[in-house]
C-alpha cells in the first residue's frame, strides 16, 4: 500500500498530519506542494492546533503485509 504522509505547521506551533491511503504511483514533489498549498489556502481540515499555516515535509510510504500460516 503506498500512502502520502503530508505534514502541516499549525498557528498553534503544532503539527498536523494528513494521509492519503493509496496514493497514485507517480507522484512529483511539485504536484504534492500544489495540493499542499491548496489544502492551506481553503482551510478544509481543522485541527485542535489551529488553522493549517504551512508545508513542513511530504513522504510516502509503502507498506507490505505477509499471510502468517497458522498451525
Amino acid at each position: 500500500m503506498r500512502i502520502l504522509e503530508m505534514t502541516f505547521s499549525t498557528e498553534l506551533g503544532r503539527s498536523k498530519v494528513i494521509k492519503v491511503y493509496e496514493a497514485k504511483d507517480p507522484l512529483t514533489g511539485a504536484a504534492v506542494a500544489a495540493c499542499m498549498d491548496n489544502i492551506i489556502a481553503k482551510n478544509i481540515f481543522t485541527s485542535t492546533g489551529g488553522n493549517l499555516t504551512g508545508k513542513v515535509k511530504a513522504q510516502v510510504v509503502i507498506t507490505t503485509s505477509s499471510d502468517v500460516t497458522l498451525v
